[in-house]
């Protein structure tokens, strides 16, 4: 394995990182809205692991290296805040939670919540993801049998908000979820949007744009609510993660989540806990098919475990390779490619200066593909998640669910998710891509494939 340490200043003073100097006005702005992940690779490459470059009025950093990763999320986190634009906008879609708050709120938040994803927990709810996932593979049995193809993407992110509002609330949106899907589409589309254009004003003009934000974000606020106040109503404990967030208490004040905060967690949920691995999962689908001596591992695993009965939780530490194609393909396109934070005070990392007031931006998408860390990084190679190749790389060249005390406090969730979902589907069908089907990234708030990804569904054994 490549490995190569962070190079640091030989000099007494720090320097000033180079980088795409863009255009006069808007820097790189023009670039980051035709193709940011070019933008960002082609960066990091030319540039080296501190690269600086500005968006309009903004100057910022992109920090690439493992070691510099480790500086901002772990060893000096204090001065790399969420005080970022980027997460005023997102603060319009899933309030105040876990993902945007900050300080002495934010800990006592992550406190009251991190009862609710302890692993016991978390397998508990294991039969639910393979029942929801068994309950699509029958409606999958009818298009299979028409020759029709599904729209994969669209049917993931079904899939997924079904699991996270079972674990949620502990019953199904019903007729509300294709409403709340369509919302979620608005809200992530129109957000991407808004960053890249630097749209920083609340969405209040009489616009059809403004109107269309303000609809959805109704929408998924007037649902939580209802579903919070019905629950308050019963004062009933159905031992799911709304249960626990209602009866949590903090422990120096006795206090508990008022409605407000209860409703900005559960949207941060529904938000961060469907999407992200509903994006992972088409991305599964569409290199297994490209793939096929990846895929034909996966079925040896699946089937000398399995036997063809549905995954439990007690199989998951069983399915080795199945968990390591999810890691490859969060490798390769993982949802949260790029994040941000502000700097706080002057600070040194590699032996540039990070100015405060400035900010840095973190991209699981470069990192996971720098060459030395990742040999042969653009191809889809599982292996690399063996226990034993996994150990030879440091920490924060992988962090697909970010890292130290912010990382994300579902992650434990989504791979059990993942995996039982994988391992659900492929003992059944293989998905194939549609003929003359482009798979391109679309880096909206997660790097969905561009589109609904429709694949035919072909019959293992047929």
């Amino acid at each position: 394995m490549m490995t190569t340490a962070m190079p640091t200043s030989n000099t007494t003073a720090p320097r000033t990182a180079s980088g795409p100097r863009g255009h006069l006005l808007f820097g790189v702005l023009p670039e980051a809205r035709r193709d940011v992940l070019g933008l960002l690779t082609r960066t990091a490459r030319e540039y080296g692991d501190v690269a600086r470059y500005r968006l309009g009025p903004i100057t910022s950093h992109l920090i690439t290296h493992p070691d510099g990763v480790r500086h901002v999320l772990q060893e000096h986190v204090k001065n790399y805040t969420k005080d970022h634009f980027s997460y005023r906008l997102v603060s319009r879609v899933a309030g105040n939670g876990l993902l945007t708050s900050q300080g002495s709120f934010w800990l006592r938040q992550r406190r009251l919540a991190q009862p609710a994803f302890h692993r016991q927990r978390i397998s508990a709810m294991a039969e639910a993801m393979t029942r929801a996932t068994v309950e699509m593979l029958e409606r999958w049995d009818a298009h299979a049998a028409r020759g029709e193809p599904v729209p994969v993407v669209e049917e993931m992110m079904r899939l997924t908000l079904t699991i996270v509002a079972d674990a949620l609330f502990g019953t199904s949106m019903g007729d509300k979820a294709a409403e709340v899907g369509a919302a979620f589409n608005v809200l992530s589309e129109q957000t991407t949007t808004r960053f890249r254009t630097m749209r920083l004003l609340p969405p209040v003009l009489p616009t059809r744009y403004d109107r269309e934000f303000r609809a959805a974000g109704r929408t998924l606020q007037t649902t939580v609510m209802d579903i919070i106040s019905e629950r308050r109503r019963r004062n009933e404990d159905r031992g799911d993660l709304l249960s626990m967030f209602m009866l949590a208490r903090d422990e120096d004040t006795g206090e508990s989540m008022t409605d407000e905060q209860l409703r900005d967690e559960v949207l941060t949920m529904l938000v961060a806990g469907h999407e992200t691995t509903a994006t992972t999962m088409s991305w599964v689908w569409a290199l297994l098919d490209q793939h096929p001596h990846v895929e034909a591992k996966l079925h040896a695993e699946l089937d000398a475990v399995l036997g063809g009965r549905p995954p439990t939780a007690a199989d998951v530490p069983r399915l080795g390779y199945t968990r390591m194609v999810v890691e490859e393909a969060m490798r390769l396109y993982p949802p949260a490619y790029i994040f941000s934070r502000a700097v706080k005070e002057d600070d040194v990392i590699g032996g540039f200066r990070i100015p405060g007031g400035t900010t840095v931006d973190l991209s699981p998408y470069v990192t996971h593909r720098h060459p030395g860390f990742w040999a042969r990084p653009e191809e889809f190679l599982p292996e690399r998640f063996s226990p034993e190749a996994s150990a030879q790389r440091p920490r924060y060249a992988y962090f697909p669910f970010s890292g130290g005390p912010r990382q994300c406090i579902g992650n434990g969730f989504a791979m059990m998710e993942a995996q039982l979902i994988l391992a659900t589907v492929a003992q059944r069908f293989r998905p194939r891509r549609l003929p003359g089907h482009e798979l391109t990234p679309e880096p909206l708030i997660t790097l969905r494939p561009r589109g609904s990804l429709p694949m035919h569904l072909e019959r293992r054994g047929s």
